[in-house]
Formats: C-alpha cells, structure tokens, sequence
C-alpha cells in the first residue's frame, strides 16, 4: 500500500522551507507557504500607504521568500515557472488550509518550546490521516510529539531534508516512539519515488546520523590540525577527493555552512549526550569560537576561513586564513608524495590507500582524522541507526563522500588498520574486534551479484528494490551480451537490452558507434527492445574531441570525414531500429551525447540532466544528426505546408547558436531540446528501470517504427533571416567575427541550405549538410584554437 500526496503545506519560509516549498512544486505537488504575520511595516510599506492588516504585509514573509526562488543560485525550481505552484500565506488568517492538504512539513526556528507551540496550533485544525513531520537537524522528534494525541502522533514522524533540498539527495525520515511503522514505510518509498530522495530510517538521537558523524569527523579535523601545525590548505588538501570527500574539504565546508550554524549543530550534541568524552569531542576549540564572536561567519559573511577578494586586475582571488596572525592571505598550494599518489590514483578507494600509504605529514593528518571518524561511527551503530549500511549512506549522500566509513574501512584493509589503530592506542568497538576474529575480513561482500553487509554478527542481504538497477552488477552475474573497450550490451530481463557507454568520460568515438551499430542488429533480431543509458557520472559530454583536433592538425581530412559519417549513420541505424528504443541520459549530457538521444522513440531523462548541444562553444556545429533532427521538428510542429516555419527555427537557431544548456530535465523541454513525449524521473537512481518500463510499455502497445518522413526546409529565405540576426549580434559587438562566421554555417544547415523555402528533403540530404559545415569548420585555425582550449582548460575560447 502506497500514500498519495496531492497537496502540502510547509511552515516556515527560511531558506529551508522555501527550498523544501520549491522541490515539492518541483514534483508537481502544490504547496501553502505560511509563516508568522509581520509586526512592523517595511519601508516601501510605509510609503504605499499600507497597514499591518493589508494582505500583502500579512503575507509578505511567505510572499518574499517565493520571490526570491527565481533568483537564488543555484537554482531551487527546476523551471521557474513552477513558482506558480506555490502559495504564499500566514499563519493566522490561513492555518486552516492546514485541514486540505496530505502533508504537513513544521520548518520553524531550531527551539523545542518554539515548536512544540506550533505542533500544538496545527493539531487544532489537523485532518486525523493527515501526515505531519518536522525538518529539524537534531532536535528529539518524541520531545517535540509529548502532549499531543495518539492519533495526531500516529501520524508524525521527522523528515530531515539536506540544504540545498533539490539538489542534496539526503533525506533522514526520524520516526517517534508513537509513529505508525507502516507509514514511514510509505513515506520512505514516497520520498524516494516522488521527491527523487535517498532515504535512511535514523533513530530519534541527537543530529540523527549524518550530521551526528560528519560534525564529530570536522571536530577531529580542527583538533589535528592544531596538534600537527597544519594551514587551513593543508588540511583541505588532505581531505578533500585524496581522501574521497568533496572539494570542498574541511573549511570550505565550515564556509558554506556558517561557522554560527555548525556551532549550533554541535551544541545539540553536546548539551543532549551523557558520555563526558562525547561532550568534550564536540566541545568547539577556541579558534573556531573566535571566529564566530568576531561576526566571520563563512561565506554569509564574506570572511571565515576563506575571503573573497577583488586582485590584481578585477580578477577574484580566494585568501586563507592564518589561525596564527588571524589574517588572511594569498593560498600556499600544499604539495606532497601522499597528495600526489592520490591525486593519480583512480576511484575512492585507490585514492585513500595512495594517501596513507606515503608515510608523509599528510598521510599522517589523513589517518589521525580518518581512524578516528571509523571508530566513532562503529560506536554509534545500533543508537543512531540500526545498520551500517544506513551509516554510509547518509554520510555519502547528506556530506557527499564518495565511500561511507565502513565502506572506506574496507578499502584500507580491516584487519591491517585495526591492528594498526590497537598498536597505537586507540581503543576499537569489541563488535568490530569480534567481527574480525570469526574470520571476516570486510564488512560487505558480494555473491552472485547480490550485497551482503555485517549485521549482528552475520552477513544479511542488502534490500535492493526493483527498481534499483545496477549495470556493474549484472555484468558481474554475466549479463553482458557483447561489448568492447567504449561501450556493452547489457540484459536488464524481460526481452530488454541496455547499450551502456563506458568509454573515458563517456565521450563517443568508434568504440561506442561500433557497439551502437552490432547492438541494433542483436535487438532486431533477438530482443524486445533497447535503453541507451550507463551510471557514469556523467551520461556523455560529446564526441571524443581530443581524436577530431589530432586528425584535423594532421589535416587527416578524409579520417575526419570518416568519424562524422559513421556517426551520422550509427545514429541513423538507431532511429531505423524497428524495435522500441528509450533513451535515458542523466547529469552532463553535451552534444554527441543529446544526438544519442535524440533517435529513441522516448527519453526518459533524469531530472537533474544538464543538456545541450554545446558544439559552437568548440568552434563546431552539431553534426551527429543533431541539426537535422531540430529541422525534422520543426518541419513536424508546423504541421500545415504553408505555416511559416521561421519563429520556431528561430528559436533552434538561438538554443544551438548560443550553445544553451539546460539547468534540470524540464528546462531541456522549454528549451526544446525534449518532447512532449518525454519524461522526467526524479531519482536518477531509477531512471534505467523506468527507461526498461517504457520500452515494454512501447512494446505491449503494438510498436511500429515511424515512416521516414521527409522534412519541409526553411530553405534560402529562412537561410537570410537567420544570417541576419546574427549580422547583427556581430554588429553590436555580442559575438566575433568567428562566431559570425559558426552561425552563418548554421544557419545554412538549419534552413536546409539554398533550396527553395517549402521544398521536402531527406534526412540524408540534411546530414550531408551538417558534415559538409562541419569539415570546413574543422579547417578553421581558430575552432582549433577553441578546440584544444577546451581540452587543455576546460572551458570555451571567446576568440
């Protein structure tokens, strides 16, 4: 049995409960804002003549904050038109709205007396079924449930959201002694279904358990760091991604959080545990208060443990600060053997084993930290969650560590690193000892492509829901069909293959068009249908460019033409596949990865999918189908052979030419770049098995492969419009004269070159165009330029 959430309510409209405001009409669900009525009139107020009874004053908190979702950065909406779905009110003139909702969400001040008042007003219009929760950080949810009814308390539960709340996958559902466990059942596959979340079931402990590990690891952070002299760099270079933690580290993570707030954080630790080495952990070092009391609070601020300031030249420059003279100064680059080896090292686990494993200060630093963070979290297993499985996923979604601390047990080596910890004093939790000496040597394992974990002094299964598909592990079980160095054909069961791209960065080159031309001819002949989709970090940032700017300095014209034309027609035998094909790009997906996805019947994209075709930002136009695939709808959109079909193309014309990408999957649609046929999956963790649905759905609806349409061009008139326009962007000085020269080309191949405007043309005819704009734009000393820029920097030549 599932929930159904049609409408929620939030009250509170801070940051957090307007982000969480935000991601529910992100979902679809239309929310009510309230938050407390002002007692005074603001400025502007006061000169429009208006009381503290006129509506708008009344409802101005609630009414600001939604104002401002349009222009925080990032971006809280995944379209800012979502706004609309969020209505602002108060608490006095609207707390009976609070009887029409389904979910109730208390985001008020950190204060128990403070909420428990609130809870206390809402149960006097609450519907008995209605859900109600608390977003606190740490304050007991059984404290806050004491005075109200069985039935009210049935019904709440603590739902700790992470900040940002669209883009932090963390969320800790908290239950209280009194809540149904049936429904927190319900609400954790709600959260993860609906609102895209990883949920954990934390226990009602103090700061539950990704803040309770992550604050106590900062703590033990700032106290070696006083003890072995390290700088605010070197202790961020020691741990950050050399030891799988953000780049963020340790101080810039301080930073964007505010020291006041982590202080705040800690204290509700320290003030709500019994054991007085507990206390003393979370008991903040002198240097940190100090900060606080003299208002440098982080990045609120403008100062912490880093400052922003103007240098040389306008150019910002990030300064550190010297615990020591209490200034900030220029950065010193912390270098080592230890930061180096971990620096060349591949994935997580390689990373922290080169860092400890160098015997330098910041090995040293790095293990002082990271035995401690183990040890504690094993302490805490059982009271602040019940599985370690639980621990390590809070701590990698909610602090964004690539390897939870059992998992980076694991990789370090169990048995060596205890044995390691005991010689030198620190005392290991009697479980872990015991776990060791019945012989395990990890606390997960894998077996037929299933995960075990250490639980109670046995290996138990890890749940995996049906639609948590893991590409590794059914390889591991055998699945896979064919494959080469760049990319494999996977089956996912029932009649479904997956063509799933593994190349460096997932960038195409022939590799992945080899694989893409054999897996159409295995699914025509033996499956039900194809998902065109990987769980890399990124689903595909284009074509393999390093490999085009080799063949075009060599003038290797004829290897150019080549590449383009077995692109071209790998995706023309895509979309030719007479059986369904679902695409289902995730994160950066960039030029040749949008033309991969551009021939499915479906995509079935990730709602945090950044898309586009970025190809002018090199110097290039899309020339994997990409132009023609733009025409081909416009061509379809016009519907009537005599509609005019510049408006639209206008619109391709200025979402290709500027290289725009989307900042979520619903801004792909605005943008044009998706259908309405498309659709969008909030957990990118499902995004495969929803992509395999719509391929059986495809499949059980009769599917038949859509006759090739010819396509209805612009032609020589619509060719001189757009040229055009962008003469004049040249002409006010928006873009150069090689931008000039990239949007001419592009203009010719989206209007469908100088035919006739109405003339019907094949999409070969298109696809010659685009090669033909393409090679000539690859001869170009300056795309070449752009290209190796963009290879060297990472970023575009304006040039």
């Amino acid at each position: 049995m599932s929930i159904t959430i049609r409408k929620a309510a939030v009250i509170g409209s801070g940051i957090m409960g307007s982000g969480i405001a935000a991601h529910l009409a992100n979902v679809g669900i239309p929310t009510l804002l309230l938050d407390i009525v002002p007692k005074q009139l603001s400025a502007e107020e006061e000169k429009k003549g208006w009381t503290l009874d006129h509506p708008a004053v009344r409802n101005r908190l609630a009414a600001g904050a939604v104002a401002k979702l349009a222009k925080t950065n990032p971006a809280p909406l995944y379209d800012p038109a979502f706004a609309e779905r969020i209505t602002p009110g108060n608490l006095e003139d609207h707390l009976d709205g609070l009887a029409d909702v389904d979910w109730i969400i208390e985001v008020i001040v950190e204060n128990l007396d403070a909420k428990r008042s609130l809870l206390e007003r809402v149960e006097s219009v609450w519907k008995p079924g209605t859900i109600v929760s608390s977003n606190t950080s740490g304050i007991s949810i059984n404290a806050m449930a004491e005075g109200r009814s069985e039935a009210f308390r049935r019904s709440f539960m603590g739902t700790h959201f992470f900040n940002p709340p669209r883009y932090m996958k963390l969320l800790e559902i908290i239950p209280a002694a009194g809540t149904d466990p049936q429904l927190v059942q319900q609400m954790k596959q709600f959260s993860e279904t609906v609102l895209g979340k990883g949920v954990v079931i934390a226990k009602d402990t103090p700061n539950f358990i990704a803040n309770r590990i992550g604050t106590y690891g900062l703590f033990v952070t700032l106290q070696e760091m006083e003890r072995g002299g390290y700088t605010v760099e070197e202790v961020d270079a020691a741990t950050g991604p050399a030891l799988g933690r953000p780049k963020s580290a340790t101080f810039r993570t301080l930073d964007l959080v505010g020291l006041d707030t982590f202080l705040h954080v800690a204290d509700n630790v320290r003030l709500n545990v019994d054991s007085e080495s507990e206390r003393q952990a979370f008991t903040p070092p002198a240097s940190l208060t100090g900060l606080v009391e003299r208002g440098w609070l982080g990045e609120k601020s403008g100062q912490g443990f880093y400052k922003k300031v103007k240098g040389a030249g306008g150019k910002s420059e990030i300064l550190s600060l010297d615990l020591k003279t209490m200034e900030h100064g220029p950065q010193k680059k912390a270098a080592s053997g230890s930061l180096e080896a971990a620096k060349l090292a591949k994935g997580a686990r390689e990373k922290t084993k080169a860092l400890l494993g160098a015997g330098d200060r910041y090995s040293e630093l790095a293990w002082n930290v990271l035995k401690q963070v183990l040890v504690y979290a094993a302490e805490k297993v059982g009271e602040i969650a019940d599985s370690i499985q639980e621990i390590d996923e809070a701590m990698k979604w909610g602090f964004n560590w690539e390897l939870g601390p059992f998992e980076t047990w694991d990789a370090i080596g169990l048995a060596r690193s205890v044995e390691r910890m005991e010689k030198e004093g620190t005392a290991v939790p009697d479980w872990v000892k015991e776990w060791i000496a019945a012989g395990n040597t990890s606390f997960y394992r894998k077996q037929d492509g299933k995960r075990f974990y250490a639980s109670r002094g046995e290996f138990r299964q890890a749940e995996q829901a049906p639609e948590l598909i893991d590409l590794r592990a059914l390889k591991e079980q055998g699945k896979v069909v064919q494959g080469n160095s760049g990319a494999s054909l996977i089956d996912l069961g029932d009649g479904v293959a997956c063509l799933e791209f593994h190349s460096p960065n997932n960038a195409i080159g022939g590799d992945i068009l080899t694989m893409i031309q054999q897996s159409v001819q295995e699914v025509r002949q033996n499956w039900t249908g194809l998902v065109v989709a990987n769980q890399g970090r990124n689903f595909c940032v284009g074509a393999n460019l390093m490999l085009l700017l080799m063949e075009a300095q060599d003038e290797e014209w004829d290897e150019v033409d080549d590449i383009i034309h077995l692109f071209q027609q790998s995706m023309l035998k895509l979309k030719r596949l007479d059986k369904p094909v679902v695409a289902a790009p995730h994160r950066m997906t960039l030029g040749g990865g949008v033309e991969a996805c551009m021939p499915a019947d479906q995509v079935v994209a990730a709602a945090e999918t950044y898309y586009g075709l970025v190809e002018v930002g090199v110097g290039l136009i899309p020339a994997g189908g990409g132009c023609k695939e733009f025409a081909l709808r416009v061509s379809q959109q016009a519907g009537h052979p005599e509609a005019d079909l510049l408006p639209q193309l206008g619109r391709v014309f200025e979402t290709v030419g500027q290289a725009k990408v989307s900042s979520s999957g619903h801004d792909a649609k605005r943008l044009g770049y998706l259908r309405g046929v498309d659709r969008i999956v909030p957990n990118q963790d499902h995004l495969i098995y929803e992509a395999k649905q719509a391929v059986l759905q495809l499949a059980a609806d009769g599917y038949r492969l859509p006759a090739e349409e010819r396509i209805r061009i612009a032609g020589s008139e619509g060719k001189a419009a757009l040229q055009l326009a962008a003469i004049g962007m040249h002409e006010g000085g928006y873009i150069s004269d090689h931008d000039l020269l990239i949007a001419k080309k592009l203009a010719h191949v989206l209007a469908g070159g100088d035919l006739p405007a109405g003339t019907l043309v094949t999409e070969q005819y298109m696809l010659d165009l685009e090669r033909e704009a393409f090679l000539s734009l690859t001869g170009e000393p300056k795309t070449q330029a752009r290209m190796q820029h963009m290879l060297s920097k990472g970023r575009p030549l304006r040039n």
